[in-house]
Formats: structure tokens, C-alpha cells, sequence
């Protein structure tokens, strides 16, 4: 992993930031500096990712369409690969421990689509991923990953309409609205720490430039546009509230 994400603290100094920048180069990596939150910038970014592969499976789009759209979008990996790799087990960990920390503060955590599809395949199907023996994919002995032939009974619906491109768009869309929405919250400072962040964090397709010139490039109201059919269509997930607009108008490059 080419990236290294510094973390600053409400009470971090200017120099403790500059002597972990210096250090991280040192090391012939590559390092941004984001504000403390919950998931930080690059785990709570591409956690959208694998959630919206999540969803859609879950939504009756076939398996591999999600994991051969997200390849031609420019991704590494597809989203349940990840998911694999990662281990799903992970994933509920997050969820259980999400859970108890809003009801510590008094509040329900309402875990989105993705989120319930993975817990389901973790409790109920005793498919926790990779190391555990296998989860959206099987893994033979001497042989090669394939996606598990259980997912098209279980979750593939014939009834459901979908298209290539908005396959691909949900799973681009829905990182660059969360990158948005970390420079608009101040967990991201810049607009360069976004992009490299994006690009060697997370694998966002190199050919946009990153995930916030994936924005600029087509334009603040084009890709505002774009959202508000695809959070008609598949939820707040892609919505862009007034301040995470300002934010990206504030941050324009200019040409």
C-alpha cells in the first residue's frame, strides 16, 4: 500500500504532523493528513464501495455483473471480492460495535441494505469470507476463486431491471458523494489530499484523477445532477445536502 494515512488529533501539533509527514516519506510512501472521525477518510470511503456492491446483490443484480462493472469502472477489485478479502466477519464486527456505541449515545444505528446482506451472510449462511473458508466466492483447494453458486438462488431476482452503466455509476457515485462529504466535515482538508487519498488508498480509477476531480472534471452541477436521479432511484446514499455542495464549489479547481 503505497498510502499512509496520518491521522491528526484535536490536540495534535503542527510539528508532531510534520515530523510524521517527514517520516512517512522517509519510507517512500506516500502520506495525507486527515482529521480525526469515525472510519477516517479512506476506510469510511471505500466502505461505500463494498457496501453498494453489497446492496445491489441484495437487490437481485447478479453477481457478476457487479464484480466484471466495477473492473471495467476501474477498480482493482470487484466490491464482494474485497468484501472476501477482508473478511465479512469484519464487516459485522464494525456493525455490532456501531450499534452499541449509538445506543451508548442514545440513538439506533440503522444499518443500511449492504450492511444487512452482509450480516445475513455471517449469521445465517456461516459465510464469513476468505480465511474463514469462503464467503461471496469459493476457494478449491489447488483451484480458482469463483463467485459461490449459491449466490444466483439466493439473491438473484429475474424481475429486476438493471443497466451496465448505473451499475458502474453507483459504485464511482457513491464514493466520490462520501469524498465530498469529508471535505465538506473538515475530515479532509484539501482537495489534492482527497484525490491522492482516493486513487492509492482505495483504488479509486486513476483516470478520473481522483475522486473529487471525478466531480470537477464533469462539473459540481452535472455530478449534482447524476445524484439526485441516482438518490431518487437508490437511496440517501447519494444525496448532496447544501453544505456538501458549497464545499465542492469552494474547492473548484481553477483551470
Amino acid at each position: 500500500m503505497k498510502l499512509v494515512e496520518i491521522i491528526r488529533g484535536r490536540q495534535t501539533s503542527d510539528e508532531t504532523v510534520a515530523r510524521a509527514y517527514d517520516y512517512v516519506q522517509a519510507l517512500g510512501k506516500l502520506p495525507i493528513v486527515v482529521n480525526d472521525s469515525r472510519g477516517f477518510y479512506t476506510s469510511r470511503t471505500f466502505g461505500t464501495y463494498v457496501m453498494e456492491g453489497a446492496a445491489m446483490l441484495g437487490e437481485g443484480i447478479p453477481a457478476p455483473v457487479i464484480e466484471n462493472a466495477a473492473v471495467q469502472a476501474g477498480m482493482p477489485v470487484g466490491p464482494l471480492a474485497v468484501l472476501d478479502e477482508t473478511a465479512l466477519s469484519l464487516s459485522v464486527h464494525v456493525l455490532d460495535q456501531t450499534r452499541a456505541d449509538f445506543a451508548t449515545e442514545g440513538r439506533t444505528y440503522l444499518a443500511s441494505p449492504g450492511e444487512l446482506l452482509v450480516e445475513r451472510m455471517v449469521k445465517e449462511l456461516n459465510r464469513p469470507g476468505r480465511a474463514g473458508g469462503g464467503g461471496f466466492y469459493d476457494y478449491p483447494q489447488g483451484g480458482r476463486k469463483h463467485l459461490w453458486p449459491q449466490l444466483k438462488p439466493l439473491f438473484e431476482r429475474t424481475d429486476v431491471a438493471w443497466d451496465l452503466q448505473t451499475v458502474k455509476d453507483r459504485l464511482l457515485y457513491r464514493q466520490a458523494v462520501e469524498t465530498a462529504r469529508c471535505l465538506a466535515e473538515g475530515v479532509l482538508t484539501t482537495v489534492h489530499d482527497g484525490n491522492i487519498g482516493s486513487i492509492f488508498g482505495i483504488g479509486f480509477p486513476a483516470w478520473t484523477g481522483g475522486a473529487l476531480q471525478f466531480i470537477h472534471g464533469m462539473g459540481v452541477d452535472r455530478f449534482q445532477a447524476r445524484c439526485a436521479e441516482l438518490a431518487a432511484r437508490h437511496g440517501a446514499g447519494f444525496a448532496l445536502d447544501a453544505t456538501t455542495l458549497d464545499a465542492l464549489r469552494r474547492h473548484q479547481p481553477v483551470w
